[in-house]
């Protein structure tokens, strides 16, 4: 019950921070390569009555994150995460040796010291599974000391997890990443995050689990619609009763998140890729009370100038994503002044330079 009570309160609590200043990270050894994946995101949330989930802002004028009732057109937000390729970190492999073990805690360490360098720009994070997977117990364990420090720092924690099944199984997907496990008398969350990823590919059946876990716990899915990727019209783009599929799961999309609204959006968003910006003014009109969770930007080629179809018609309701181009921004050519010792400070400079290009479309 304590750790309910300390989760809501961290969660749904106004987080006046206007004036906080960046805190230093502790000092580690440089990690010699690490290739990790940072997202970026920026919400402009809509109205509501209640705080609550989704409804995030940034102000502009003072590095201030709250969650809000509601946020009008010039208050925004911005993001972090993995995907990592780990070589040498001489100091943790003279501890653990290169072993999973010390590849978990090189992740572990790299996400710190970025987290750091950039809470106070952002709202949320967005943590790829996959890539803590690869590095087996040690690898989940770093996943979880992640999503644990961003809320420590008053983020919200979106799980790319990408889940998809039906029944039981679906429902212990939604209760590991969203909800609480029955352990004799006490329910425990698990990895605790606020968001999920979800694939719809197994219809209701695989979604309602989901939905039921975020009712009570009053978390979120993002569905995937149409993504980012090349190949992404193999399936998504089949004509299907005179429709592109991805037209009719976004259909369903909002059909669901009539079923699960907060007062002026849903709980159940989209992902819709930043790189079919056309497909996306469509998805928008389909789906007007669905946050869109939009990947793209950055190295996969989308720029601001390619997200004004993504936004409502008030300029809300998309959240944009990059990646690579954060946390690994000190490897750019723009960004090489910093240098590989500080890494950090490429990556804030890139949070930066990311939010003025998207506030240049909105206004």
């Amino acid at each position: 019950q304590k750790q309910e009570e300390e989760s809501k309160g961290s969660f749904y609590s106004k987080l006046d921070m206007t004036h906080r200043k960046k805190t230093e990270a502790p000092e580690t050894k440089r990690i010699a390569a690490a290739l990790l994946c940072v997202m970026l995101i920026w919400v402009i949330a809509g109205g509501g009555s209640e705080y609550e989930l989704g409804s995030l802002a940034y102000w502009y004028e003072g590095p201030s994150i709250a969650l809000i009732y509601k946020a009008s057109r010039d208050q925004t937000v911005v993001p972090v995460v993995p995907i990592g390729k780990i070589t040498s970190d001489v100091s943790v492999f003279e501890e653990y040796g290169e072993t999973l073990k010390g590849a978990g805690e090189i992740v572990w360490q790299y996400n710190k010291k970025i987290i750091d360098a950039i809470y106070d720009l952002i709202p949320a994070v967005k943590l790829q599974i996959a890539m803590y997977e690869q590095f087996g117990l040690p690898g989940l364990y770093a996943f979880q000391q992640t999503v644990d420090y961003s809320k420590e720092k008053g983020l919200v924690v979106i799980g790319d997890v990408k889940r998809g099944d039906i029944g039981s199984t679906s429902a212990a997907y939604a209760v590991a990443h969203l909800g609480k496990v029955q352990i004799g008398s006490k329910r425990l969350f698990v990895f605790h995050e606020d968001f999920a990823t979800v694939n719809p590919y197994f219809g209701i059946d695989g979604i309602k689990p989901f939905i039921d876990v975020c009712k009570e716990e009053k978390k979120g899915i993002f569905v995937l619609v149409k993504t980012s990727n090349p190949s992404s019209g193999d399936f998504q783009d089949q004509i299907i009763e005179g429709k592109p599929l991805y037209e009719k799961v976004g259909e369903e999309v909002a059909k669901w998140g009539d079923y699960y609204m907060s007062n002026s959006y849903s709980y159940i968003g989209a992902v819709v890729g930043a790189t079919y910006p056309e497909m996306g003014r469509v998805l928008r009109s389909i789906m007007p009370k669905a946050y869109l969770l939009v990947p793209g930007y950055g190295a996969q080629g989308a720029r601001g100038k390619d997200l004004a179809p993504f936004f409502d018609r008030d300029g809300l309701g998309a959240i944009i994503n990059s990646s690579r181009g954060i946390i690994g921004a000190y490897q750019q050519e723009k960004y090489s002044c910093f240098g590989e010792h500080n890494f950090e400070d490429a990556s804030r400079q890139a949070v930066i330079d990311m939010r003025e290009d998207i506030k240049s479309i909105i206004g």
